[in-house]
């Protein structure tokens, strides 16, 4: 994941090239925010986690979990083109 974030880093921060009052809009929609919003989501209810294995583990299966989610979805941009 780390190496996939560090490879399409620069499109993911790609809504800095566009003007400051569209920020926002363009940020919620941005694949790496929906992904730490959803780690908050989760890990905020919990307050406090017994060591960081336990963070770890939670984590983990969130991202697990949109990996198997996006493994198969196309993206309508592309089919669209084709």
């Amino acid at each position: 994941m780390v190496r996939r974030l560090e490879r399409d880093l620069p499109e993911l921060l790609a809504f800095f090239s566009f003007p400051r009052h569209l920020w926002k809009k363009l940020r919620t929609t941005n694949i790496i925010e929906r992904c730490f919003v959803e780690v908050r989501r989760r890990t905020r209810p919990m307050v406090c986690f017994v060591n960081v294995a336990s963070v770890d583990r939670i984590i983990y299966s969130i991202f697990q979990r949109f990996n198997l989610e996006w493994k198969n979805r196309t993206l309508k941009l592309f089919t669209q083109a084709a």
